[in-house]
């Protein structure tokens, strides 16, 4: 009798670890490589100096998808080089990944880490909070933030995207438009939903929304 007390104590345990341990990773459902993992390698590891085509630092170019799987073993984020640096906080250097971009890396590895696009329905809405920004945090903010401005601009809140908006500067560089410093600057245009969302967003006067 006691032996299965001490049983059935051990496996209640054991179990409270495995709900706890399942349930502290965010959600991340339908994981896109192009939508949702190339951005937060190029908009944080992809700088002057770091992985991009031209420095290769570690010979990496975090940039594209054949650059970044050389340093990822499909299935196994534990085993993959670039998921453990930026994982233990130790890169990139000027920012730390928070756990929600470190749970959308480590999924889309263990799904096999496929160059896979589309993933969801295209939503070009232009809500500032649930739209624009998130757009920006993803793909701009990890080179254009206080701190670390690249080409001047700040473009972590509302009021400094307003001022980037000047002289056609934002969207011309986004479109890669003729005259304009092509962004992201280390990466292919934004796709064409997020595009149509922008300007929208913009024709309509840009809202605080």
């Amino acid at each position: 009798m006691r032996f299965k007390f001490h049983l059935l104590i051990l496996i209640s345990f054991v179990a409270v670890i495995f709900l706890s341990t399942c349930t502290s990773e965010v959600a991340t459902p339908n994981i896109c490589f192009q939508e949702d993992v190339l951005p937060l390698f190029v908009s944080n590891c992809t700088q002057s100096g770091c992985h991009n085509a031209t420095d290769k630092v570690a010979e990496l170019d975090l940039g594209n998808y054949t650059g970044i799987m050389k340093s990822i073993k499909a299935n196994h984020p534990f085993q993959s080089e670039s998921f453990t640096t930026i994982n233990s906080g130790s890169m990139p250097p000027s920012r730390k990944f928070t756990k929600y971009e470190k749970d959308i890396i480590k999924h889309w590895i263990k799904a096999g880490a496929p160059n896979s696009s589309n993933c969801n329905s295209c939503d070009t809405t232009y809500t500032y909070s649930n739209r624009i920004q998130p757009m920006m945090n993803k793909w701009c903010v990890g080179c254009h933030a206080t701190g670390n401005a690249g080409g001047g601009y700040d473009l972590s809140t509302y009021d400094n995207i307003v001022l980037s908006i000047a002289n056609n500067k934002l969207n011309g560089s986004i479109q890669h438009q003729p005259g304009y410093s092509e962004m992201p600057k280390n990466g292919g245009k934004l796709s064409d939903c997020d595009l149509a969302a922008m300007s929208k967003w913009l024709n309509a006067g840009h809202p605080k929304n």
